[in-house]
C-alpha cells in the first residue's frame, strides 16, 4: 500500500497522521544497516518476555529510528518544526491534504 506523501518529502500520511520520513541524505549502506536494525529490533519487541526486555527491545527499535532520521532532531535545514503526529489538516500541510482526491485521503485514514 502507498500512503500518501507530502510534496516536500519530508512526511507520509497513515492512521490520519504524519510520519516522518527517512533522511533521504543517508548513504544508502547506512540506510540499510538502520532498516536492518530496525526490523531486527521489532522482532525483539514481539518476542520480549517481560518488562526488561520489551524495554530493551524498544529502545533498539528508538534508536534505529534516530538513526534513520525519523525520530529526534529533524533532517532538513530551512528552519520548519517537526509536525510528525499531527493530522495533516492541522498541519502546514492542510492545503495539500484539502486538494488530495477523496480516494488518497482514504488510503490515509
Amino acid at each position: 500500500m502507498r500512503y500518501p506523501e507530502t510534496p516536500d518529502g519530508r512526511y507520509f500520511v497513515a492512521r490520519a497522521r504524519l510520519w516522518r520520513k527517512s533522511d533521504p541524505g543517508l548513504p544508502e549502506e547506512e540506510r540499510q544497516a538502520a532498516v536492518r536494525e530496525l526490523m531486527s529490533a521489532r522482532r525483539a519487541v514481539g518476542a520480549a518476555e517481560g518488562e526488561a526486555e520489551t524495554r530493551a527491545a524498544r529502545e533498539r527499535v528508538d534508536a534505529a529510528k534516530r538513526r534513520l532520521g525519523e525520530r529526534g532532531p529533524v533532517w532538513w535545514s530551512d528552519g520548519a518544526p517537526d509536525e510528525g503526529g499531527r493530522h495533516p489538516r492541522n498541519s502546514s500541510y492542510a492545503a495539500w491534504w484539502a486538494d488530495l482526491d477523496a480516494d488518497e485521503r482514504e488510503t490515509a485514514e
